[in-house]
């Protein structure tokens, strides 16, 4: 019983990581310029998960966090400081839509895996008062 409750608090971690992640993309959705100036939108990024602890026992880690590869949003605005020279404006290639989505399954995934910890919890509890 001790490993279901390894398996559930190893995805509850994921899933907060992943949490993490999409609150990020939100916050940083209409980021045109990097840290150091540079005009360049800032990136979604998201969670890759792997089987097992990352330890060698069973459950689920986050192996990395990486950033999207796909095009960024382009949209008119002359008056853009960070406009080029025909007005163009390069915008984060985050959805507000698709974020607010994976929360949702994030979120619904870490009260499942909560869910479990605590039938375990009930589960060890029942059994020690049987031998006790």
């Amino acid at each position: 019983m001790i490993d279901s409750l390894d398996i559930s608090s190893s995805a509850v971690v994921a899933q907060r990581t992943r949490l993490d992640v999409i609150a990020g993309n939100i916050a940083n959705a209409d980021v045109t310029r990097q840290a150091d100036g540079r005009i360049e939108p800032y990136k979604r990024r998201f969670v890759e998960f792997m089987t097992g602890d990352g330890r060698g026992g069973a459950g689920v880690h986050v192996s990395g966090v990486q950033e999207s590869h796909t095009g960024f949003k382009s949209r008119y605005d002359p008056d853009h400081p960070d406009a080029n020279a025909e007005g163009i404006v390069q915008f984060p290639n985050v959805s507000i839509t698709m974020e607010y989505i994976d929360a949702m399954e994030a979120t619904r995934a870490y009260e499942a895996n909560l869910a479990m910890l605590n039938v375990t919890k009930g589960m060890l509890r029942d059994t020690i008062r049987l031998f006790a």
